[in-house]
């Protein structure tokens, strides 16, 4: 199995109503795919989880790299595992006020933009973030 993270930035910033379109959207999606995972997104950046079978895995990441709301996508990590992470959740999204206290919160993602694609620094940030996700998804 695949767990897949992924960096993009909106083309426009998405209103409440628009987000929630999305998440619905992306819920039905995954739960017939067989994908589980987690979204966060602040100020038109998103972060996100997935994990399932790596071809269906990989397939949702071409879809979303060729989403017009998408752009700047970086895979930032991936990792092959047994276990999912977040087996309960289609696709779980925390408020932003839960965001505070987590270990790993980045209050911006602007050191992503450098990057484009390379390797990057915050990978220990990235797993603190997940697992802190992880805690609170079973």
């Amino acid at each position: 199995m695949l767990s897949l993270i992924y960096s993009s930035v909106a083309t426009s910033v998405l209103e409440p109503q628009e987000l929630t379109a999305l998440l619905a959207q992306s819920r039905a999606s995954n739960e017939q795919t067989g994908i589980t995972g987690m979204l966060l997104y602040r100020n038109g950046y998103f972060l996100q989880v997935l994990e399932g079978p790596d071809a269906v895995v990989r397939r949702k990441m071409q879809t979303i790299r060729d989403d017009a709301r998408h752009t700047k996508v970086s895979v930032l990590l991936e990792d092959v595992i047994e276990d999912r992470q977040f087996p309960e959740w289609t696709m779980g999204f925390p408020a932003e006020d839960e965001l505070e206290d987590v270990p790993g919160y980045r209050a911006t993602f602007d050191d992503l933009d450098a990057h484009e694609g390379d390797a990057v620094s915050s990978v220990p940030a990235l797993r603190a973030l997940v697992g802190w996700f992880q805690a609170r998804a079973v």
